[in-house]
C-alpha cells in the first residue's frame, strides 16, 4: 500500500489519522518540525497499538519519503509549512484536512480565505501537487480511541478524478467510513464551514455530532 506522510502529525488530528490509516494497513511517517517530535508521537501511537507501520521524521523527511501526503495542519500554518515542501510533494496526491475557524464569543465562525478554502490555499502553494480535501469533519478525540466506532462521511473534494479516487480509498480504509465523492475542490469550502457547525452543535447539545448523506 502507498506510504502516507502525515505532516503536522503531532497533533491529535494528525496523531488520530494516523493510528486509523495504519490500522487500515497504510505505512504511516508521522511528520514534525522536529524529527525527535515526530518519533515520539509515532512511539506514542505504538504504544496504543503495537506492531502498527508508524515512524516519525521531519516533515520535510516525511514528506519526500511517502507517497501521499495528508496534512493535519492549522490553517494558520500553512503557509509556514506547506511552501517548503514544494519540490518534496510535487505530482503527489496531498490530503488537505484544514478548516479555518476562529472561536468567538464563546463559538466557532469560518474564516474567510482569499483562495476560497483552506484547500485551494494548498493548491496555490503547490501547484505541482494533486490537492484533495477530506477527513475535516471527523472528531480528533474519536479517531485516537482505536476501539470506537467511527460513523459518518468522508466528502473528498479535488480536481483530478485519479486523485478523488485515492482520497477515497484512503477513507475507505478507515473502517466504518464511508467515502464521498464531492466534487471539485472548490467544494472544500462547504465541507471546511461544516465543521465549524458540527463542533457547535456538540457544545450545545454535549454529543458528538456527525455527517451522513443520505439518498446517495
Amino acid at each position: 500500500m502507498p506510504t502516507v506522510a502525515i505532516i503536522g502529525g503531532t497533533g491529535p488530528e494528525g496523531r488520530g489519522l494516523g493510528l486509523r490509516l495504519a490500522m487500515g494497513g497504510y505505512p504511516v511517517i508521522i511528520g514534525s518540525r522536529e524529527a525527535s517530535r515526530g518519533a515520539d508521537a509515532a512511539a506514542a501511537l505504538l504504544e496504543v497499538r503495537p506492531g502498527l507501520p508508524i515512524t516519525g521524521a521531519t516533515n520535510a523527511e516525511a514528506a519526500s519519503e511517502a507517497d501521499w501526503v495528508l496534512l493535519a495542519l492549522p490553517y494558520d500554518a500553512l503557509n509556514d509549512t506547506v511552501g517548503p515542501l514544494a519540490s518534496a510533494a510535487e505530482g503527489k496526491l496531498v490530503v488537505s484536512v484544514a478548516a479555518p475557524l476562529v472561536i468567538e464569543d464563546g463559538r466557532f465562525k469560518p474564516v474567510a480565505l482569499p483562495q476560497g478554502s483552506a484547500a485551494e490555499l494548498v493548491q496555490a502553494l503547490l501547484p505541482k501537487s494533486l490537492v484533495t480535501s477530506a477527513f475535516q469533519n471527523l472528531s480528533a478525540r474519536d479517531l485516537l480511541r482505536p476501539d470506537r466506532v467511527l460513523e459518518g462521511d468522508v466528502a473528498v473534494c479535488g480536481d483530478d478524478d485519479e486523485a478523488r479516487k485515492h482520497t477515497m480509498e484512503m477513507a475507505r480504509a478507515v473502517k466504518d467510513l464511508r467515502p464521498v465523492d464531492a466534487g471539485p475542490l472548490a467544494n472544500s469550502r462547504y465541507v471546511e464551514d461544516l465543521t465549524g457547525l458540527l463542533l457547535n452543535l456538540n457544545r450545545i447539545h454535549k454529543g458528538h455530532a456527525t455527517v451522513r448523506f443520505l439518498g446517495i
